[in-house]
């Protein structure tokens, strides 16, 4: 059973856990690398399941509920009573907007230099959910035993925007680097930032895939599984601290943001255990079985 931890290095709002876990994998072709490090897509009817899970009527039911609760996690006291919760969950009533999309995370292969691994790997996909009054939520769902299945659902829509930026600028595989909670695009053999963190990571130009690799294997190379690291118990959190890759511009010359082991990142994500982080959460919400 997986749970969200406290972070207090991170501004954000609630998160609700709907179901564990979380040894991720999407479909079976989403584990393999594509040509020079890209990763393999998540086919489309993949893509149309996961989505017609978020669309079950429990589903929709308990989004209402989180925009009612205005992402509080279930069991807190709002000093609203059930009624008026129910009804402002009608009046949320949510709905989908945009396409359901698979949500790629830095691969530790890749970090560790195995030949022909992508740069990340598909570990869930998000579908953007949009409220009557404009607020709006990413629904994750991952496959399970053949099965999609809801997982978690978060203040926000990063996962659906940074793979719309990525398109509208010329294509390419959108990422996040959870450690510095960077998110790039990967695109005809560069690496390229889609936000403020991944410019100070790789410069405003980006670098080259093989440069990326180099950048991440000097942040991580000695953090992986099994390593020294992992065994000392520190797999919890990452403080950036080294160089940048040979070239890349300073870009303001600003240190790369810490992050605390608050914040579940770390030796984790690079395992496989990304979800254990969300860039927004600010408060410990239990799990709940799907």
């Amino acid at each position: 059973m997986s749970s969200m931890r406290d972070a207090a290095a991170v501004r954000g709002a609630a998160v609700v856990l709907l179901a564990a876990g979380l040894g991720l994998a999407l479909a079976p072709a989403a584990s393999a690398a594509g040509p020079a490090g890209v990763p393999e897509p998540v086919p489309a009817a993949e893509l149309a399941r996961a989505r017609g899970a978020v669309q079950a009527p429990a589903v929709l039911d308990q989004l209402g509920r989180f925009f009612a609760r205005k992402g509080a996690p279930a069991g807190k006291d709002l000093a609203v009573g059930a009624a008026e919760e129910a009804s402002a969950a009608a009046a949320a009533a949510p709905r989908l907007a945009g396409d359901t999309v698979p949500v790629y995370l830095l691969d530790a292969d890749f970090v560790s230099g195995t030949p022909g691994a992508p740069v990340a790997r598909a570990e869930f996909t998000a579908s953007k959910v949009v409220a009557a009054d404009g607020r709006v939520a990413s629904v994750w769902t991952v496959e399970q035993n053949g099965d999609w299945r809801v997982v978690n659902i978060a203040t926000g829509g990063d996962e659906s925007d940074y793979a719309a930026r990525a398109a509208a600028g010329g294509g390419g595989t959108a990422f996040r680097e959870p450690q510095i909670n960077a998110w790039y695009v990967l695109r005809d053999g560069r690496v390229l930032p889609l936000d403020d963190e991944a410019r100070r990571s790789v410069g405003a130009a980006g670098v080259s895939l093989a440069g990326y690799q180099g950048l991440v294997r000097q942040r991580y190379g000695d953090k992986l599984p099994g390593s020294a690291y992992d065994r000392a118990g520190k797999g919890g959190g990452y403080e950036p601290g080294a160089p940048q890759a040979a070239g890349v511009p300073a870009d303001g010359g600003t240190a790369l943001p810490a992050v605390t082991a608050g914040a579940a990142l770390g030796v984790t994500a690079l395992a496989g255990a990304g979800l254990a982080f969300r860039r927004r959460v600010a408060v410990r919400v239990a799990a709940r079985r799907g």
